[in-house]
């Protein structure tokens, strides 16, 4: 049999790419280490393959280049399906679907609500870079004044602050980051303005890699452990 190029063996940590700044998926917790739903997912698939995890820190802007260039196996860390990362990466099955939705300053809650509202001349839209929330506020709001903030950590806080009017994410992290601003409002989060699903990135060309990452994946699908998982993040009683 044909080993991949880059294959584990036996003993070899399991190299996960991940982003740390994106809520509630992966976190960086300020000492070298991570924490978050994906993160819990990765550590519980090296238990299951009794290899220790190895987190690797990458950005959203060089995730490309990284994921090769620095021997991950897998990339975590709220990633979305998109087709440019079909380019370096193979998939996961999808472990949750998720979409585009508005935080806002609670007295904007009214104004800023759908794509046209937001879409206008002086709407100030901060945006990440280097992911789908930034192809997203390029798609859609073209009119608006884009503001690249590059930490993802501190986004909220420019509409918080009032630099910014909107921030447009994913549902999920709407929902995480609202509970530590109580200011802020994440509008509509169970109808988004569109919808992808959530995977692993995947080492390319390694069927058995794919077979054991999707098989955990399932695993805690069946069993509730996923659902068990958000509800321990963003549920009405959330501890993490």
């Amino acid at each position: 049999m044909t080993v991949p190029a880059g294959a584990q063996q036996p003993g070899d940590a399991l190299r996960v790419c991940t982003t740390g700044d994106y809520a509630p998926y992966s976190i960086a917790d300020g000492h070298g280490g991570y924490r978050g739903i994906d993160i819990d997912l990765a550590n519980g698939l090296g238990g299951v393959l009794h290899q220790p995890v190895e987190f690797v820190h990458t950005t959203w802007p060089t995730l490309a280049a990284d994921f090769g260039a620095k021997n991950c196996d897998i990339a975590v860390g709220g990633v979305s399906e998109s087709a440019s990362r079909r380019a370096f990466s193979d998939f996961s099955i999808n472990y949750g679907t998720d979409g585009k939705t508005p935080i806002v300053r609670a007295a904007d809650a009214g104004r800023y609500a759908t794509i046209d509202q937001i879409n206008r001349p002086g709407v100030r839209v901060v945006v990440n870079p280097g992911g789908t929330n930034e192809q997203f506020a390029h798609a859609h709001f073209p009119a608006a004044h884009l503001i690249l903030w590059p930490d993802n950590t501190t986004i909220v806080d420019q509409v918080a602050n009032g630099r910014a009017d909107v921030f447009v994410t994913d549902s999920v992290e709407g929902r995480y980051r609202v509970r530590q601003h109580p200011d802020l409002r994440v509008l509509h989060p169970d109808k988004t303005f569109d919808s992808s699903g959530k995977i692993f990135l995947l080492r390319k060309n390694d069927p058995l890699l794919a077979a054991e990452v999707n098989s955990w994946l399932e695993s805690q699908l069946v069993t509730d452990g996923m659902n068990r998982l958000f509800d321990q993040w963003i549920g009405p009683n959330a501890t993490a």
